[in-house]
């Protein structure tokens, strides 16, 4: 499926890997592909965000805030480091040799997973893309993909900056829709 992404979605989706790395998760949530969109900084997603005032330092402070009032904290994978070490495994040995062969930040561990939410997001991607007869998914289909993710946390950052889904669902696709003669 990620072939068929435009550059801008796939480096949306990569920052958002990124993002839950930086932040200490071991785990990508709709909360992360929201703040890869907004890192990313470019593409229609981008800009529609920005035009709502969602900016991304603001939408990673809600990101921890949320997550933390959920009870999720950030582990930065030690429970995964923590299991291998049992086993005889030194992952920062693993990622000193992985530096040195390959380059700096060529292995990172653990990768984070996607949340059940987040595999909704990007499958409704496909959906939302298809159903307005695009053949690639930008950014703007990932955050209509997004959108219908009640339950995911990207929807309730984006409350925290007072957007409602649905106008900005109706914004977004009124800038990607062509105008009828």
């Amino acid at each position: 499926m990620f072939e068929f992404f435009t550059d801008q979605g796939r480096q949306a989706v990569v920052a958002s890997q990124d993002e839950a790395v930086a932040l200490g998760h071991d785990f990508i949530g709709t909360e992360h592909l929201l703040l890869g969109l907004l890192a990313a900084e470019a593409g229609t997603a981008a800009d529609v965000l920005h035009e709502q005032n969602v900016d991304l330092e603001r939408a990673r402070q809600e990101t921890v805030r949320v997550l933390e009032a959920a009870g999720t904290v950030a582990s930065g994978g030690q429970p995964a480091r923590d299991a291998l070490s049992s086993l005889g495994i030194d992952v920062a040995e693993i990622q000193r040799q992985a530096d040195t062969s390959f380059g700096a930040g060529a292995f990172q561990f653990p990768r984070p997973a996607y949340t059940a939410q987040a595999r909704t997001a990007l499958t409704n991607t496909l959906s939302e893309a298809r159903a307005l007869g695009h053949e690639t998914f930008g950014t703007e289909h990932i955050l209509l993909g997004l959108l219908t993710v009640p339950e995911g946390h990207a929807v309730e950052i984006l409350a925290a900056f007072q957007v409602d889904p649905a106008t900005l669902r109706e914004t977004i696709l009124t800038r990607i829709t062509p105008e009828q003669p």
